[in-house]
């Protein structure tokens, strides 16, 4: 199962959805210091996160992929949201310092064109971090979060996959050690289970969080894409034949 935009905002929306969000960003906030006027892309559904570091940054975007669908962010301000297909960046090479990813790699159709896209976009020593599902925690069981849907991951796969993609990890957290509920006496609770999970039970947390940088060699092997995008143009005639044209 695959959520789309409504199902990320009505998730965000519940009791559930407000703690982990909160759990999630405590994670973030123990990798990733303020950004001193970096320039800072969220790729997935980044936006709850995005708020975050938005005030710190010289720049802000929200990159939303094309299958899950886009809203405007950030509200009351001018559009900084662009819907994107992942494995085709609309970015120049380096042009970016900080790279988030949340709901976008469990999703991702080619998780190795994704990240060799982001790798393109860095800029040298640019840094990204990821919100991904635990293989191994309660959430990634449970198809009525967003982190129960997509492809979920084990601390040992990021790894392989990073190194893969020219990325070294050098940061992890973990969050969601609280059960997936919106049972009230569960929530009051949230607070200590994660502080236990943390300390005693972090391979069984619902998500992961890992930075990566990136890496830089003199060079760098060419890959063939595995997958391209066709794009038609709406615009042209759809019956129309080069014998029509005048």
């Amino acid at each position: 199962m695959h959520m789309d935009i409504v199902d990320l905002r009505q998730f965000y929306a519940t009791p559930m959805g407000k703690h982990a969000r909160r759990c999630i960003g405590q994670a973030l906030s123990a990798i990733w210091r303020p950004l001193s006027d970096e320039r800072l892309i969220g790729l997935g559904y980044a936006t709850p996160y995005l708020d975050m570091f938005k005030a710190d940054s010289e720049r802000a975007l929200a990159f939303m992929p094309a299958r899950q669908g886009a809203v405007h962010w950030p509200p009351g301000e001018p559009c900084s949201t662009a819907l994107v297909y992942d494995e085709d960046l609309p970015l120049p090479d380096a042009s970016v310092d900080r790279f988030l990813m949340v709901h976008a790699l469990e999703h991702c159709e080619n998780a190795g064109e994704t990240l060799t896209e982001i790798w393109r976009v860095l800029s040298p020593g640019g840094r990204l971090i990821m919100v991904v599902p635990n293989r191994r925690g309660v959430w990634a069981r449970v198809e009525q979060t967003p982190f129960g849907s997509g492809y979920p991951y084990t601390g040992g796969q990021l790894t392989q996959l990073l190194r893969e993609n020219m990325f070294t990890p050098t940061a992890w957290s973990d969050a969601l050690h609280f059960p997936p509920s919106n049972n009230r006496f569960v929530l009051r609770g949230v607070n200590a289970m994660e502080r236990i999970g943390r300390r005693f039970m972090p391979a069984l947390s619902g998500v992961v969080v890992v930075e990566a940088t990136k890496q830089v060699y003199q060079g760098l092997p060419v890959r063939q894409r595995q997958s391209r995008r066709i794009f038609v143009p709406v615009l042209a005639p759809q019956n129309a034949t080069k014998g029509n044209i005048d």
